[in-house]
């Protein structure tokens, strides 16, 4: 089941809203257009009522539902198989779990989120 994709939206899915913030600022600076979420239950509800984004920044450690549990029932529903998701974490021994297209270590690195975000959303 294909779905309609924003080829320059992403998703920010992370409990800390100062960081949220920041990266979105960096992000639309560089003319992508940002979906915010704090944590993996609201970003359920953001994927159910908007165009599927063309990547997911999700943080791993988050109340009401973290990282992995978003994860998993992501990968379950077939309409978000596909969707590449980059974690964010500030665990130093936290590696990529699978279904994921990569890690980044808070704090981020701007060069190497940017690159990453390049990959997997065209530029506006």
């Amino acid at each position: 089941m294909r779905r309609e994709t924003s080829r320059s939206t992403i998703l920010i899915v992370d409990d800390e809203p100062d960081l949220r913030e920041v990266v979105a600022e960096l992000l639309e600076m560089e003319d992508y257009t940002v979906l915010q979420a704090a944590n993996g239950q609201a970003a359920l509800e953001v994927l159910a009522s908007q165009p599927q984004p063309c990547l997911v920044l999700l943080d791993l450690m988050m109340p009401v539902m973290d990282g992995h549990e978003f994860l998993h029932r992501l990968r379950q529903d077939a309409r978000h198989r596909e969707l590449p998701v980059l974690m964010l974490t500030a665990h130093f021994s936290a590696k990529a779990p699978p279904g994921t297209v990569g890690l980044l270590r808070k704090p981020v690195d701007i060069a190497e989120l940017l690159a990453m975000v390049a990959r997997h959303c065209p530029a506006a």
